[in-house]
């Protein structure tokens, strides 16, 4: 199961994030766990400098604008074992 962090105060751009992730995880047919992180604190220590941000598995893939479906598609296509 992969991890997914969103990065953000829970702004619009952040809550249309998390809700990309999941909707395309359906999709495809696979198991996430969607963490919003809300903390400035946990934000600035991931070095998150503009959201929203995401993090899968620990590892920052995208910052600074909602993700597109083709991109949420590819980050979490990336490592899967068919």
């Amino acid at each position: 199961m992969k991890k997914v962090q969103v990065y953000g105060s829970g702004c619009k751009n952040c809550i249309v994030t998390a809700e990309r992730f999941a909707e395309v995880a359906q999709e495809l047919g696979l198991q996430v766990n969607i963490e919003k992180v809300t903390s400035l604190e946990a934000i600035f220590e991931a070095g998150i400098m503009s959201t929203p941000g995401v993090a899968i598995d620990g590892e920052i893939k995208h910052t600074g604008s909602v993700p597109s479906v083709d991109l949420v598609r590819d980050l979490l296509k990336q490592d899967v074992i068919a």
